[in-house]
């Protein structure tokens, strides 16, 4: 099976390199960045404006080559990627739930960034407590995780 995407747009942020940029967007504490949707999809940007927050999916396009089994930020344990949010995936998706702050055109402007200047969009979604807001009892490896920086590092660099 063969799949292709296609980026409808770039997200654009103060971060340029990995090391130091926050590793989720609720780590971000603010950081403000524009989403720049291309004109072909402005369209789509009907009624987003009505939400707080969204979901923006991105492809990780400077991350190392896909590992199975990884140290994440968060730990100095490897465990198997799929139990981690590290960006080298066999499928280098990333997901970030951002604030919207205003839409003008085709460009958002967004808080609490925590993706790469220049990363290439894959898709918008709205963020819906009700739907992504889920209560969960156990959260994998994460209680045992020893206490690091809530930024990232050249470990998943290219």
């Amino acid at each position: 099976m063969s799949l292709e995407l296609k980026p409808i747009g770039i997200v654009h942020s103060p971060f340029t390199q990995s090391t130091g940029t926050p590793i989720q967007a609720s780590m971000a504490q603010g950081a403000a960045g524009t989403v720049e949707v291309f004109p072909a999809f402005d369209d789509g940007l009907k009624d987003l404006d009505g939400f707080d927050r969204i979901w923006l999916l991105y492809w990780f396009d400077r991350a190392a080559a896909p590992k199975l089994i990884v140290t994440p930020y968060l730990d100095d344990q490897p465990h198997g990627v799929f139990a981690t949010r590290a960006p080298a995936r066999p499928n280098p998706i990333g997901m970030s739930a951002v604030r919207l702050l205003r839409i003008e055109g085709g460009t958002l402007h967004v808080a609490d960034v925590d993706i790469l200047d220049g990363t290439p969009l894959l898709d918008i979604k709205p963020y819906v407590p009700r739907f992504d807001h889920l209560p969960a009892e156990r959260t994998g490896w994460l209680p045992q995780a020893s206490d690091r920086p809530h930024t990232a590092d050249r470990r998943f660099e290219t």
